[in-house]
């Protein structure tokens, strides 16, 4: 009995390691897709429509129809949710890594809260036609989206960070493939 709870034991790095990585391709996918959003001033281009020309109200007709940034994101979710939280449950035991996973935990929650904030309160004005906006609104929410876009690329930058310190750790240690 006491060989199976050592193997459970030894096995579960590994399982922290891999769930971590999983979550760090996520972390990535988020903050690039986040700072591509931001350099390409994506928001200003789907405000007004500009990748439509010729059709009076050029914004998307929904959040989830083509072109918009939520059908690019939302595949992801689950999964780097469903990683980091487990990740977070099943390296628990291991003092050494309760901050790292902690951090990687808030970080990944706070991206999530200010991505749920966005798109109900800045993109559904912001991007979907039906909604006239003078110009000082357009302006007001497009600082907004900037500002809060900046603590999304923060918060996936510190995800990824801390969940790269455990993980590196724990496939070295184990000598995982991608160590």
């Amino acid at each position: 009995m006491k060989q199976l709870s050592r193997l459970g034991r030894s096995a579960q790095p590994k399982r922290v390691a891999t769930l971590l990585t999983i979550a760090q391709l996520g972390y990535a996918h988020w903050f690039f897709g986040n700072l591509y959003e931001a350099v390409a001033r994506v928001p200003d281009r789907l405000a007004t429509g500009d990748y439509a020309p010729g059709v009076e109200d050029r914004r998307l007709p929904s959040l989830f129809s083509p072109g918009s940034p939520v059908r690019y994101y939302l595949p992801g979710v689950p999964v780097v949710i469903g990683a980091t939280l487990q990740a977070l449950v099943t390296g628990w035991q291991s003092r050494k890594d309760r901050p790292w996973l902690s951090t990687a935990a808030a970080c990944a929650l706070t991206g999530v809260v200010a991505t749920a904030y966005l798109v109900r309160a800045v993109n559904a004005k912001l991007f979907v036609a039906g909604q006239a906006l003078t110009q000082s609104e357009q302006d007001r929410l497009l600082r907004t989206w900037y500002r809060v876009n900046l603590v999304r690329l923060v918060a996936a930058g510190g995800a990824w960070l801390s969940a790269e310190r455990v993980a590196s750790r724990h496939a070295q240690r184990h000598r995982l493939p991608w160590a």
